[in-house]
C-alpha cells in the first residue's frame, strides 16, 4: 500500500512538471562571444530575455544547399526573426577547411540565398561549435529567455539532402519554437542533427 502511495506521488509530481511545461532536457546554454562577417563581436549575453536560435551552416554542403536552395531556412529566419527571435547562423569550418569563406563572399552568400538571419557569425577555431557539441550542418539549437537550451538537433525529421522532402516534413525547430512561445512543453527537446559534418 505504501509503495502505491508512493508510486501516485510521483507520479503526480511528474504530470504537475509536465503541465508547468518543465523540460527534462533544458540545459544551460554554453557562454559565447564571436564575431560577425561585418565584425561586430556578439555574445549570448546580449541576448538574455529572448528566444534564440543557433544554427550551424557550411554552403557546400549539399543538406544545407537543400533547406537554403528551396527558401525553407530563409523562411524560417524570416518569421521567427518578425516575431523578435534572434537568429545567430555560425559557421565553424577552419581556415582552409570546406565552408570556410571571407566576409565579402559571406555577404554575396546571404544575398543570393535570400537569407534573413539576425547575423551570421565565425567561428574558426571551433570554440562555440566544440562548446555546444555541434555536430552536423545543419544543427540547430534553441535557446529560451533564461538562457537554457530547450532543443537541439535537427531540423526535421526527414534526414535526407533531398529538397523534394521539405514538403510534408516535421519542422522540429519551428515547433519547439511555437510550443515555447505558447508556454507548452517542447516535444521533442533532443532529436539526432543530421547533415554534413562541422569541418573542424
Amino acid at each position: 500500500m505504501q509503495v502505491m502511495r508512493i508510486r501516485g506521488w510521483a507520479g503526480l509530481v511528474v504530470a504537475g512538471l509536465v503541465l508547468a511545461g518543465w523540460n527534462a532536457q533544458a540545459r544551460p546554454a554554453p557562454a559565447f562571444t564571436l564575431t560577425d562577417i561585418a565584425g561586430k563581436a556578439h555574445s549570448l549575453a546580449d541576448y538574455k530575455g529572448k528566444y534564440v536560435v543557433l544554427e550551424w551552416t557550411n554552403p557546400e554542403c549539399p543538406f544545407v544547399k537543400k533547406h537554403y536552395g528551396s527558401g525553407n531556412m530563409p523562411r524560417l529566419q524570416q518569421t521567427y526573426t518578425a516575431k523578435g527571435v534572434v537568429w545567430l547562423t555560425v559557421n565553424s569550418s577552419a581556415a582552409g577547411k570546406q565552408g570556410n569563406r571571407d566576409a565579402a563572399a559571406w555577404v554575396t552568400w546571404l544575398a543570393e540565398q535570400h537569407a534573413a538571419p539576425t547575423a551570421l557569425l565565425l567561428d574558426p577555431d571551433g570554440t562555440a561549435g566544440h562548446a555546444y557539441d555541434a555536430k552536423t550542418t545543419p544543427h540547430l539549437f534553441v535557446i529560451n529567455p533564461e538562457g537554457e537550451i530547450i532543443y537541439e538537433g535537427a531540423i526535421d525529421d526527414r534526414p535526407t539532402w533531398k529538397p523534394e522532402d521539405i514538403d510534408g516534413a516535421k519542422n522540429y525547430v519551428s515547433g519547439a519554437l511555437d510550443a515555447a512561445m505558447a508556454g507548452k512543453p517542447v516535444e521533442p527537446a533532443l532529436t539526432a542533427a543530421y547533415g554534413c559534418s562541422v569541418k573542424y
